[in-house]
C-alpha cells in the first residue's frame, strides 16, 4: 500500500530563506520524529535511522536518501530506500507577494505489514514538525 500527503504552507519569508531550510538533508530530517540519527554520506545523500513503533520492526532502519532533483531556491525532490519502505519527497517553492509558498508532497510505499497504517495516521503530524521547524528556523 502506498500512502500519500500533501500539504501547501505559507511564510513571510523571501523563497530563498525558505530554501536554506529544505535544500539542507539534515534539517528536513531533524524534525522528523522517528529519525532517531542522521548521517551526511555525500554532498546530496544521507542515511536516516528510522525506529518505527511497529510490532513487526524491532530494530532501527536505514534509509539511504539522495536528493535526485534540485532547482536553486525552486524545487528539491528526495527518495530514500529502506528494506521496509522506500519515501519519496518534494518540496516546491514560489515566491508570493508577501513571502512564498511551500508545496510539500510524501510518497511512502511500504513493504512490510503495518508500515501503511503506521504512516496514514502518522505522516500529517509529521509535516505538522517540519512546518514548525521551518517557522523556527526563519525566526532565527
Amino acid at each position: 500500500m502506498t500512502v500519500r500527503v500533501e500539504r501547501t504552507f505559507e511564510f513571510d519569508a523571501p523563497p530563498e530563506d525558505v530554501w536554506d531550510f529544505i535544500a539542507d538533508p539534515e534539517k528536513r530530517a531533524s524534525p522528523i520524529s522517528v529519525v532517531s540519527e542522521f548521517e551526511t554520506t555525500g554532498e546530496y545523500t544521507a542515511t536516516w535511522h528510522v525506529k518505527l513503533p511497529i510490532p513487526v520492526i524491532n530494530r532501527t532502519i536505514p534509509i539511504e536518501t539522495e536528493d535526485v532533483e534540485r532547482r536553486e531556491n525552486e524545487y528539491v525532490r528526495f527518495v530514500g530506500n529502506a528494506s521496509v519502505m522506500r519515501v519519496q519527497g518534494e518540496h516546491e517553492l514560489e515566491a508570493t507577494e508577501t513571502g512564498s509558498r511551500l508545496h510539500n508532497r510524501f510518497v511512502v510505499e511500504g513493504k512490510v505489514p503495518g508500515l501503511e497504517r503506521f504512516f496514514k495516521r502518522n505522516l500529517d503530524d509529521e509535516l505538522d514538525n517540519i512546518e514548525r521547524a521551518i517557522r523556527e528556523d526563519l525566526d532565527r
